[in-house]
């Protein structure tokens, strides 16, 4: 019996744990500081942008071996 409810319940799980990983994501992109900047190619001019620039999470980054297999 707790087998039939586990197997129904696992895809449930991953379901949720999926939307709150795609809700972190669109958090942290919508509170990004680059996101604001009209220049966003430009550096800041001052110290202050500066830190305000990269006050935020930085992104994560792939692997090289993750980027070697998007090529």
């Amino acid at each position: 019996m707790s087998i039939d409810i586990q197997r129904i319940t696992a895809p449930i799980a991953d379901f949720v744990r999926d939307w709150n990983d795609a809700q972190r994501v669109l958090v942290e992109l919508r509170l990004n500081p680059e996101r604001y900047v009209y220049v966003s190619g430009a550096g800041p001019d001052t110290y202050a942008d500066f830190l305000f620039a990269i006050s935020g999470q930085a992104p994560h980054e792939p692997s090289a071996f993750e980027r070697s297999r998007l090529i």
